[in-house]
C-alpha cells in the first residue's frame, strides 16, 4: 500500500510547494517519489507477468508513465535549482504526472464500483 501511496502523496506535495513558490522543496519531494514509483512500477509489472490481465497491464503502464514523468520533471528542475525558478517542462511534467495518478485512481476504482453494483439489498 505504501509504495503506491507515497509517490502520489509526494507528487501532490510537490505541486503544492510549487504553488507556494518553494521550488526547492518541490524538487526534493519529486526526487523522493522516484524510488517509490520505481518499486511500484516493477512490482505491478511482476503482477502483470503473473496474472496476464489487461487491467494489470494498464496499471503497470501507468506506473511506468508516472515514473518517466517524475524523472523528467526532476531533470528539468535540476538545472534551474540555482536560480530558484520553475522551468515550463518541469511544471508540465508534474501536471501530467498528477493526471496519470488521477487516471490510476479511476482505473483502480472501477472493479470496486462493479462489485458494489452487483450487491443488492435483500427483499423483505
Amino acid at each position: 500500500m505504501g509504495r503506491r501511496f507515497f509517490p502520489a502523496l509526494l507528487t501532490i506535495l510537490a505541486a503544492y510547494a510549487d504553488g507556494r513558490g518553494s521550488h526547492g522543496l518541490a524538487f526534493d519531494a519529486l526526487l523522493g517519489a522516484i524510488p517509490f514509483a520505481a518499486v511500484a512500477a516493477l512490482t505491478t509489472f511482476g503482477t502483470y507477468l503473473d496474472v496476464r490481465e489487461p487491467l494489470a497491464a494498464l496499471q503497470a503502464s501507468l506506473w511506468t508513465a508516472a515514473l518517466v514523468l517524475l524523472v523528467l520533471s526532476c531533470a528539468a528542475r535540476s538545472t534551474a535549482a540555482e536560480t530558484h525558478t520553475l522551468p515550463a517542462l518541469g511544471s508540465s511534467a508534474l501536471a501530467a504526472c498528477l493526471g496519470v495518478f488521477a487516471v490510476k485512481a479511476i482505473v483502480a476504482a472501477v472493479p470496486q464500483l462493479r462489485r458494489l453494483a452487483l450487491l443488492r439489498p435483500a427483499k423483505p
